[in-house]
């Protein structure tokens, strides 16, 4: 065979692992979405307050960040094959069984377990793009991989609306979980170059040691603040147009996947531009970093997207936020491999996902509690405000306002 056939072959089997880590991602996200898709309904039918559901998406987070480091611990033992094809048949088997749930705790236990199978993705893929692909290919790998998350949130409110529709919300989780199983025939096949065995898995070197380097702890810390901007996004968009815009389920399912196609393009992009400056000679940490550094800039439109009068321009502006959370997500998920050795990328990657789901959780409560008890009268003030000054100081409520200042001498108010 000469160089150019093995070449070709090698870029083949690049796409095909490319391909596959697309759709287990796509899978992963698309199990999880089912439930803020349905979320205006279950709230109803289960009786779930803001809280409570920020109870459920909060124990899922926990399952997750427990799951992270041992999950990353155990496919750098028996490889990305094994690891990954395991992870995938629990949390399909898992989500096929939350048509069962009857209430808040039953839910809550579900969605705990699914977060536990659901924590071994990131590592294994970004494990499997380290073995398999060279250095200025990578973030564009994992850029690929990732992207597979905007296609399952994407895909998840026209799907899961149109199967609701259907069957009711029951039937919908078991439909969704059998797209997991389908992924599993094609993964269970001949070993992916690079991977271990159970027979000839050694002593895996200890992460204690890298816990003493910067670049650990700098990933850890990026981790913690960027990735609460997804779980934001991803848990509590439908929910939002529901709530603040007005959208029923239908308009739901039409509108809600719109900026989720920006997460898609921003992962390629992100990485195609990081992985064009290495092979134009930038150190890969450099590329990495200039990359994040635009990216995270964009990340700031949700203060714009808050203050938005009409739907269509938040909806803008929330589509921005995340193509730069998507184009950051490319470059930080790529920084493991560019850091550490090969035998303990799926731990570090692992434990960084913990630091991000630690950080997701800690501000999925404070939102349930913000939405609860403060957001949402701050979003009917902003409603009153909308159209003009005018509309304001003519509502009834604030001219009942301005009569009991003038009442008290506290004069007319404004």
């Amino acid at each position: 065979m000469n160089p150019g056939e093995a070449a070709a072959q090698a870029r083949g089997r690049e796409r095909i692992l490319l391909a596959l880590l697309f759709w287990a991602t796509a899978s992963n996200y698309l199990d999880r979405q089912a439930l803020s898709v349905a979320a205006p309904v279950l709230r109803a039918q289960l009786g779930l307050s803001s809280i409570g559901y920020s109870r459920v998406i909060f124990v899922f987070l926990l399952g997750y960040t427990i799951g992270q480091t041992p999950a990353g611990k155990v496919i750098d033992k028996v490889g990305t094959r094994l690891g990954m094809l395991l992870c995938v048949a629990v949390w399909s088997t898992v989500t096929t069984l939350h048509g069962l749930a009857a209430g808040v705790i039953s839910l809550g236990v579900l969605r705990f377990l699914l977060g536990v199978a659901e924590a071994g993705n990131w590592p294994g893929g970004i494990k499997a793009v380290s073995e398999n692909l060279p250095p200025d290919r990578r973030a564009f790998g994992v850029g690929v991989f990732n992207s597979g998350s905007a296609a399952g949130a994407l895909l998840a409110p026209p799907l899961v609306v149109a199967i609701m529709g259907l069957w009711g919300w029951g039937p919908m989780f078991v439909v969704i979980g059998i797209t997991g199983f389908l992924w599993t025939l094609l993964w269970a096949r001949p070993p992916l170059r690079g991977e271990a065995s159970l027979d000839d898995a050694g002593a895996q070197p200890s992460l204690r040691c890298y816990l003493r380097q910067k670049a650990l702890w700098g990933l850890l810390v990026g981790r913690f603040f960027s990735d609460p901007t997804w779980w934001f996004y991803a848990f509590w968009l439908p929910d939002y147009l529901a709530q603040r815009r007005g959208f029923d389920l239908m308009t739901i399912g039409r509108t809600a996947r719109i900026p989720f196609v920006f997460v898609g393009v921003g992962g390629w992009l992100g990485g195609y531009a990081s992985d064009g400056l290495i092979r134009r000679g930038w150190f890969k940490v450099s590329a990495r970093k200039l990359v994040m550094g635009l990216s995270a800039l964009l990340m700031l439109c949700g203060i714009p997207a808050f203050q938005a009068h009409s739907s269509a321009a938040a909806l803008a502006w929330i589509s921005l936020v995340l193509f730069g959370y998507s184009s950051w997500a490319s470059n930080i998920l790529s920084l493991p491999v560019d850091l550490f050795k090969s035998e303990v990328v799926g731990q570090v990657a692992g434990l960084c996902s913990t630091t991000a789901a630690i950080g997701g959780m800690g501000f999925t409560l404070v939102t349930g509690w913000l939405v609860q008890r403060g957001i949402l009268r701050v979003g009917v003030r902003a409603f009153l405000w909308d159209d003009s000054h005018r509309r304001w100081r003519n509502h009834p409520d604030h001219t009942q306002e301005r009569a009991g200042r003038r009442e008290h001498g506290l004069g007319p108010g404004r």
